[in-house]
């Protein structure tokens, strides 16, 4: 149940902890629980800078059109 939630939020979701996590290696559920304890350590001000990083990674992908394979030249 809590697998099939995951994966909806994940495939739905802004996937911003998920590019970060692949951006520098590290775990996404380490990095995700990171996110969670300092939104509650800082009263939101986390879940504040996760939208604004959510809303331009939106951005950046609507400007730059990712190539699933070389052949799509």
């Amino acid at each position: 149940m809590i697998n099939k939630i995951r994966n909806t939020l994940e495939a739905n979701g802004f996937e911003v902890i998920s590019r970060i996590s692949d951006k520098f290696g590290l775990r996404a559920s380490k990095l995700r629980l990171l996110f969670i304890y300092l939104s509650f350590a800082t009263f939101g001000v986390t879940f504040a800078f996760y939208l604004f990083v959510a809303f331009f990674l939106w951005v950046k992908d609507g400007i730059f059109v990712k190539r699933k394979s070389v052949f799509d030249l």
